[in-house]
């Protein structure tokens, strides 16, 4: 673990679609899946979600945030976190930022392990799409970066998304105690 807690660069490709797209990408056959707002989530859960879905993708900056703070961020009215089960089980999540009435932002997206590889990812960041139109906004935006999943910036090209800007970045991976110490948080109080 000591290996990954050294910065790591990163350029950040920010993208941007302007009209919603025609195609819609249908379910895979076959798959038993759903997708639920929802609404003030715990602490708990959603650093789970983060850390399930981010972890090999070195999410950090949600993780590093304190109760307050995150609960601020996540339970603002202009904040909405849905969740992709399959199977009855949380398999991954994406959450919008409405916070620009003009600009909706698909601040984060992204299957957990078990639920990738399965045809799913063109279904569900098309659900996203529908979602973050839903309010009629002038653009949608997400970002990406190369330490993200390898097919990340390519799906989003494939549903409709542009590129605008890139800039470099640093990411600074979590640490072994810092994932202790999520874990310890999560625990029931006695």
């Amino acid at each position: 673990m000591t290996s990954r807690a050294r910065p790591l660069d990163t350029t950040i490709t920010f993208l941007e679609m302007a009209t919603m797209p025609a195609k819609r990408f249908p379910l895979p056959l076959g798959v038993n899946a759903a997708i639920l707002l929802t609404e003030r989530p715990q602490l708990a859960f959603y650093r789970f979600l983060q850390l399930q879905v981010g972890y090999a993708w070195n999410w950090e900056y949600r993780l590093r945030m304190d109760d307050e703070t995150l609960l601020a961020a996540i339970h603002a009215e202009t904040t909405e976190i849905y969740v992709l089960y399959l199977d009855g089980a949380p398999a991954g999540f994406f959450e919008i930022s409405r916070a620009d009435p003009e600009v909706t932002d698909l601040a984060y997206f992204g299957l957990m392990p078990h639920a990738a590889g399965r045809g799913l990812g063109r279904w569900f960041l098309s659900r996203a799409i529908e979602a973050c139109w839903a309010n009629t906004p002038s653009k949608i935006t997400v970002n990406t970066c190369t330490l993200d999943h390898p097919a990340a910036l390519s799906l989003y090209q494939k549903l409709g998304f542009v590129p605008y800007r890139q800039a470099p970045g640093k990411i600074r991976p979590l640490m072994k105690k810092e994932i202790h110490g999520l874990a310890e948080a999560a625990l029931p109080q006695r």
